[in-house]
């Protein structure tokens, strides 16, 4: 049989019904790496995203059961925020998916509802919280390998990337390991999945996806190498899944003073800051982009971050600068 024909045939009865309850329903769902989604917001949502917790991970699911009996079922404990089913190339699922809550209370009542139901007659599922990890750590990357390329690359892979900090790695000679940190669970294993998709390499070079276990980031703070390059976190509004900017402490007020001493005493130039203000909250929060270049230091550092409109004070593009130049300074090595 032709491969579309075969895939097509595959639990027909079970596909039929799902289109049926989609075109009743009107939900939308979005197929999209080996996922497919509902909501993640769903409509008529109005806030920021659930916090942490607030997933559940679903196991232990018949393989030729869709979203016409897991959302309804899954969404009489409490409402959803998102419902993810893993899926084969055939069109069978993967036997595991997540619901989000729109709290924490609904991943608990689910837990406590869900698990151990059966959904079937002798098919009980396995419902318990999801770990939501977010961090990857990507081996084996070219010495050469800049952090620019990496940074491109990445943001074509999947959405969500915060930060990308690049070490010697501590498992192969000449080459280097990169640690990213995502904004969400889904956002990281969707990067995860398409980073390992097709045996990519990048600079000719192999490299290993895997989640960031917790002995290599031990390793890695506990290391005396310090970090090769950091790309500065894109901050969050504040609000949402928070990246809240701290304000500096009296000691630190003078890290542009700092940063330029730091430069001389290395001979790297005088430090160039560029930054623009991108959005502006009507709560006083600014989200600014920046960028320092240093003549004689290879890499330039740039990413986006949040800060406080004063009403007297330092003006949002200082604090911007302050900001940048905190992060530079650790890199470069200055204690503080």
């Amino acid at each position: 049989l032709p491969l579309q024909t075969w895939t097509d045939s595959i639990n027909q009865a079970n596909k039929m019904a799902l289109l049926t309850w989609v075109k009743e329903t009107g939900i939308n769902l979005v197929q999209i790496n080996g996922q497919r989604r509902y909501g993640g917001p769903p409509p008529g949502w109005v806030g920021d995203p659930p916090p942490t917790g607030s997933e559940v991970f679903i196991g232990k699911l018949p393989q030729d059961m869709y979203e016409n009996t897991l959302i309804p079922l899954f969404q009489s404990v409490g409402k959803l925020y998102e419902f993810r089913l893993m899926m084969t190339f055939s069109g069978l699922n993967r036997g595991f998916a997540y619901a989000k809550y729109s709290n924490r209370r609904g991943a608990k009542v689910a837990i406590t509802a869900l698990n151990n139901f059966e959904v079937q007659a002798g098919c009980a599922i396995l419902v318990c919280k999801s770990t939501e990890k977010c961090e990857l750590s990507m081996d084996g990357l070219a010495t050469s390998l800049s952090r620019k390329h990496l940074e491109a690359m990445l943001q074509e892979a999947a959405e969500g990337i915060l930060s990308i900090t690049l070490y010697p790695s501590p498992y192969q000679k000449r080459a280097q390991l990169a640690v990213l940190k995502y904004s969400s669970h889904r956002a990281a294993a969707m990067a995860k999945k398409s980073l390992m998709e097709g045996n990519m390499r990048i600079c000719e070079e192999e490299m290993r996806v895997d989640w960031l276990k917790p002995d290599l980031k031990q390793k890695l703070r506990s290391t005396e190498e310090k970090p090769l390059a950091i790309w500065v976190p894109r901050g969050k509004s504040p609000g949402s899944s928070k990246q809240v900017q701290v304000p500096l402490s009296p000691v630190l007020c003078n890290v542009l003073d700092r940063l330029d001493a730091l430069c001389r005493r290395q001979h790297l130039g005088t430090p160039l800051f560029f930054t623009k203000c991108v959005q502006a909250n009507p709560d006083g929060w600014l989200r600014f982009w920046c960028q320092v270049v240093i003549p004689a230091y290879p890499v330039s550092f740039s990413g986006f971050t949040w800060v406080r409109q004063d009403v007297r004070g330092a003006s949002g593009h200082d604090k911007a600068k302050d900001v940048l130049a905190l992060q530079v300074l650790r890199i470069l090595g200055e204690s503080l």
